[in-house]
């Protein structure tokens, strides 16, 4: 009689268990699932070999916008230099999510004549960049677009988006989507420009 009770028990538990086991099941699939999109989704690290790849190169579309102080930063004012303009907001989780290697890139790359602009999208550009640099502070130019004027003459219409444009003023290359900055393959592209 003690064994059967015993059994009894174990059965009880194993199937008030397996609702929490079809859970935990389904929450994985959809996890998974979720990761896989993610992925796919997510754009690749541009390889040196993808950036030196021969194009046909434009002239990048001058501007004038002001920084957060009020200062006006013309793009034409830095001829001579390499210039990454890079298109974000502080609503975007790539944005942010890239901001950590442009700052090491910057650090490492900016006594070498290589110009980070970072443009800011948002209606409320003045509020929205003031605010996430003091949670999140960086040293490279933060530019104000409100009015959509840059955002407009260099055709973007996704998050974050990267122009570099080289000493002569052509841009070489479009980025879509975060990477990682720091990479070294892309420190080595942008010190051969």
């Amino acid at each position: 009689m003690a064994g059967s009770t015993g059994q009894g028990n174990c059965r009880a538990l194993y199937s008030k268990g397996e609702p929490m086991k079809r859970l935990f099941l389904a929450l994985l699939l959809i996890l998974l699932v979720g990761a896989g999109w993610l992925w796919w989704q997510a754009p690749s690290l541009p390889t040196a070999e993808r950036l030196m790849e021969a194009k046909t190169l434009q002239p990048a579309p001058d501007f004038s916008l002001s920084d957060l102080h009020g200062r006006q930063v013309r793009l034409t004012d830095l001829k001579g230099q390499v210039v990454l303009v890079n298109f974000w907001a502080s609503w975007c989780p790539p944005c942010r999510q890239e901001m950590p290697s442009m700052e090491e890139l910057y650090r490492q790359l900016h006594s070498e004549g290589v110009e980070l602009l970072a443009i800011n999208v948002e209606e409320n550009a003045a509020v929205a960049a003031a605010a996430f640099l003091r949670q999140h502070p960086h040293s490279f130019p933060v530019l104000l677009d409100p009015q959509a004027e840059a955002q407009k003459a260099y055709n973007v219409s996704r998050f974050p988006e990267t122009f570099i444009v080289d000493r002569d003023g052509q841009i070489v290359e479009r980025v879509v989507g975060a990477i990682d900055w720091a990479d070294p393959r892309v420190i080595d592209f942008l010190r051969q420009l």
